[in-house]
């Protein structure tokens, strides 16, 4: 969530970087809220001028009371009354008045990096680095959604039947390479620095505010009614959940954090070729790396995110791009994010396997993440998070790219993992 401080001393800058990210009616939006900013400091000041009155009533009655001028004391607690009663009026007028102002905020998105790229749809994205060649398949290659079939790895219609379309069922090879490519990511997450974390995959509604996923992203989640409890589309909710309320040593930043997870998204309207097999399920594992920062090094420790990531993709051997996504195709609460893709050799298309984010203080503001500076000031960090890595995608690149005739090679790095070389 902006800060309303910000947005009044920024105005022209917060709508010039809104509009990086299309959002629709900006101008008369944060012309409201500053006008019922407005509104809430004049009736603060007033609040506040009663109050200093009644302080200075309470010490002229002491006064009089001592001097033995009863009648006069008497007649000047009228006024106190009187007091307390338009203090009582402007104290309601200030909460509803900061319950609107809060109800349009938490609708605003976060203002993107001014390096952000113009555009609208995933085409206007900027292909930032690629690596790795291409492979190219044999004559008889099959997709993943057919190889899980042929070497019984993943069990599509077997998920139908116990809960729905996007639960597939692993099996065997298929599960063992799930749980390697977990324990893979968490070895070289906490070699990297990152604390373990195993948290809850449900969340309550002021972690899902937190992190912004409410109010903008509710019909995504699934959300269980009689507890008023929300499966985790990402273990970034309740991860940096941790931190609400918080108040940090400037010492202690950055702080990491890695956590694996599954996640539940409803993924309400995706249909056709794209979402066949496993690229878009609506249960799938991730295993996520968050930081908290100091605002001074976030976007250094975003490019180090970024190439803790690449560093995985390569030691996997699969191809893949780095994209800055344009200001259309960025998410509610990012500042800016790099998206990493794969190479589908099968599908001859590109499959999206992590999202690196900076949020600024779009979310700590939500959360109330603060940590003290040298100066004993408090002040707002910052967020960072990542995929690091979403599994569906990269076992699909995977499965496709290294198939052969004689069957499907396992790369190197995870053998030890596996327990296996080839499926």
């Amino acid at each position: 969530m902006l800060q309303i401080n910000y947005i009044r001393e920024n105005k022209d800058e917060v709508l010039k970087r809104l509009a990086i990210k299309n959002f629709k009616g900006a101008e008369s939006i944060i012309n409201s809220l500053i006008e019922k900013d407005t509104q809430r400091r004049s009736i603060q000041k007033n609040t506040d001028d009663l109050k200093a009155e009644a302080n200075t009533i309470a010490k002229q009655i002491g006064n009089l009371m001592k001097a033995g001028k009863k009648e006069e004391a008497e007649k000047i607690k009228l006024r106190t009354a009187e007091i307390k009663q338009k203090e009582k009026e402007l104290d309601e007028t200030l909460a509803a008045i900061e319950k609107e102002i809060q109800s349009i905020l938490v609708n605003v998105p976060n203002v993107p990096h001014l390096s952000v790229p113009l555009g609208k749809t995933p085409e206007d994205n900027a292909v930032v680095f690629e690596h790795g060649n291409k492979p190219t398949l044999h004559a008889k290659a099959a997709p993943h959604w057919d190889l899980t079939t042929k070497y019984d790895l993943i069990d599509f219609e077997l998920g139908v039947k116990i809960a729905g379309a996007g639960f597939p069922v692993y099996k065997g090879k298929g599960a063992r390479l799930q749980r390697a490519l977990i324990n893979f990511f968490l070895d070289r997450a906490t070699a990297a620095g990152y604390l373990e974390i195993q948290p809850p995959i449900v969340v309550n509604e002021d972690s899902g505010y937190g992190t912004g996923q409410l109010p903008d992203k509710e019909g995504q989640m699934y959300h269980v009614g009689i507890d008023n409890l929300y499966l985790i589309p990402t273990a970034e909710v309740p991860v940096t959940n941790i931190y609400r309320d918080v108040i940090l040593k400037e010492a202690d930043l950055p702080i990491k954090n890695c956590g694996y997870t599954p996640c539940f998204r409803r993924e309400a309207g995706s249909y056709g070729k794209d979402v066949r097999g496993l690229n878009r399920l609506h249960q799938f594992d991730k295993v996520e790396i968050v930081q908290i920062a100091h605002p001074e090094k976030s976007y250094e420790i975003l490019e180090e995110m970024r190439e803790y990531v690449a560093g995985l993709l390569k030691e996997l051997e699969l191809p893949f791009r780095t994209l800055k996504l344009c200001g259309g195709d960025m998410s509610f609460a990012s500042a800016l994010t790099y998206d990493m893709e794969v190479w589908s050799a099968a599908q001859q298309r590109w499959l999206e396997v992590s999202s690196v984010s900076n949020f600024e203080t779009f979310q700590t503001n939500r959360l109330k993440c603060r940590f003290k500076d040298a100066n004993g000031k408090t002040q707002l960090a910052h967020s960072l998070n990542g995929s690091a890595l979403a599994l569906p995608r990269i076992v699909a690149a995977l499965l496709e790219n290294n198939q052969t005739e004689e069957g499907i090679t396992i790369p190197k790095v995870l053998v030890p993992y596996c327990g296996f070389d080839k499926i």
